[in-house]
């Protein structure tokens, strides 16, 4: 039987100004129909690079140096434009990591489903908007038909991905190219993705190529697995074997660094002593108009208590109110209610004074978009020296505070990696001394192994300076790893709170149990 997609010998380079850059190196791979290879690797090894390829969607600077990419019977390099496009989205689709970058935003979503439909099935106007409306109940989404009258920005991030996988199933390829898509989500909605992924292939028997950098997922959606590192793919087996029997260091590495539960890293125990004491916090966004009424809050009644030294983790699904009750405590969203630190009681950002903003620290999840492109990384840091009597002298201390080489401090975040901004926006974030550090999906964007080291980090800086942290997460795994008690939260309200050794109680929220169904971790 010929394969529905073959990969030999394949190599990849970018021309930059410095010279060629090796991309992909000797990469042999090969999909059988109805089979689901799995792809992983850290940010950089080249795992999207390779799915450009096969799309042939390559930027202007690629080299393809060495080796042949076939789609069944088809040269895909021997392709021309022409070919290409008949070819994508008819034998070859893809899904793609951020569903709202895939999404044209100024179409409705019927618009660019039944295009695709009458483009590569072959429909009238009317059969393919009647398909849409099957495929998009087929993938669980409620009411398709008002669905289809929406544009993307009216849909949550879950639905958008389930549209762009009805498209893809729906145009009946030979092989479907998944690319990461589950990051962008949150566990459950992550975990929903996966169902309906199995699913739509075992009813399709479609071949897929499947990206990504989470392990704890590859056992439920792959038949095997490939591990790429630097360009090179350095070990292949079927998926249940990769886990058991790692032959490569890295593969060993890579494993080791994912989250398990009952690996705890955080054997202490907090003071007694209340830190911080949230009461009531009721958040809004908007207000009232002359014809319409106040939007409802995005939190509602929560309580929440920190103690010195502790760490709480703060879980929830998106849209759940975990980064509103941050936003909240840090003065950055208005809310009704009280905190009560260090003797004073807040009702708003009014009163929080310059030392409360000294004491409560946050670290936002995206660091591109917190720190100041136009700014390098050294006046980064020097800001909050300077707002709080620090010395601008001790930037270099700072980096080396968190494993940065102190030249980096010459630098512009552009020139640094995900894992190295996320450092710099933590030694910022210390910089001030904080008692209480509000981490907010800090880890969310990075590879497992790049999680590690920030999750050693973040440890490490609490030994030596004693600040509690409130890690808000959707990785239940992760934050029963470190936390000392753990907070949940739902459409706006806090269902369960206790400690992290009560997390398998009988009696815990079935949201919470929810949660932990939704949280993979591989088999060994």
């Amino acid at each position: 039987m010929t394969a529905a997609l073959t990969i030999t010998n394949y190599g990849l380079d970018y021309a930059t100004a410095a010279g060629a850059v090796a991309v992909l190196r000797d990469i042999s791979l090969e999909i059988a129909p109805g089979e689901v290879l799995g792809l992983v690797g850290e940010s950089g090894s080249g795992k999207s690079s390779l799915a450009w390829a096969l799309m042939r969607h390559l930027p202007a600077n690629a080299r393809e140096v060495s080796g042949a990419l076939r789609l069944g019977d088809v040269d895909l390099q021997a392709l021309g434009p022409k070919q290409l496009s008949t070819l994508r989205g008819r034998r070859i689709g893809m899904v793609f990591q951020d569903p709202s970058t895939a999404l044209n935003p100024t179409l409705t979503i019927g618009r660019q489903i039944t295009e695709a439909l009458m483009r590569h099935r072959e429909l009238n106007a009317r059969a393919a908007r009647d398909l849409a409306v099957e495929l998009l109940g087929h993938v669980d989404l409620r009411n398709p038909a008002a669905i289809l009258r929406r544009y993307p920005h009216e849909i949550s991030g879950g639905e958008k991905q389930r549209v762009i996988i009805a498209t893809a199933f729906g145009c009946r390829p030979d092989v479907i190219l998944f690319d990461e898509p589950t990051t962008a989500l949150d566990v459950i909605t992550g975990a929903r993705i996966i169902e309906l992924f199995a699913r739509l292939r075992a009813e399709t028997g479609v071949a897929a190529l499947y990206i990504s950098h989470d392990l704890g997922m590859m056992t439920r959606v792959a038949d095997r697995v490939a591990v790429i590192r630097h360009g090179r793919v350095v070990e292949q087996a079927k998926a249940f074997e990769i886990f058991r029997r790692p032959q490569h260091d890295y593969t060993r590495s890579l494993i080791a660094a994912v989250p398990r539960p009952e690996r705890r890293l955080v054997h202490d125990r907090p003071g007694e002593a209340v830190l911080l004491e949230a009461r009531g916090i009721d958040v809004h966004y908007g207000r009232a108009g002359l014809f319409h009424a106040a939007p409802p809050p995005a939190t509602k009644a929560v309580d929440i208590d920190i103690r010195a030294g502790e760490i709480v983790g703060l879980v929830g699904e998106s849209g759940s109110g975990k980064s509103s009750v941050a936003r909240a405590l840090t003065g950055l969203a208005r809310f009704d209610g009280a905190i009560r630190f260090d003797g004073r009681t807040l009702h708003g950002a009014g009163d929080m004074s310059p030392a409360y903003r000294r004491d409560v620290q946050i670290v936002f999840q995206h660091p591109d978009s917190s720190l100041n492109p136009r700014h390098r990384i050294g006046e980064i840091l020097s800001r909050p020296l300077k707002l709080y009597g620090g010395d601008v002298a001790s930037v270099p201390r700072l980096l080396e505070q968190v494993r940065l080489p102190a030249s980096y401090a010459t630098r512009w975040p552009h020139q640094l990696s995900g894992g190295e901004k996320q450092r710099v926006a933590i030694a910022r974030a210390f910089a001030a001394r904080p008692r209480l550090v509000i981490c907010d999906e800090i880890t969310a964007p990075l590879d497992v192994s790049v999680q590690a080291q920030i999750i050693a980090l973040l440890l490490r800086l609490r030994a030596e300076t004693g600040a509690a942290y409130l890690f808000i997460t959707h990785d239940l795994n992760l934050i029963r790893q470190i936390a000392h008690r753990i907070v949940v939260m739902r459409q706006g309200q806090l269902v369960d709170s206790r400690a992290v050794d009560a997390f398998g109680a009988e009696d815990v929220h079935p949201y919470t149990s929810e949660l932990m169904a939704a949280s993979p971790v591989p088999v060994s």
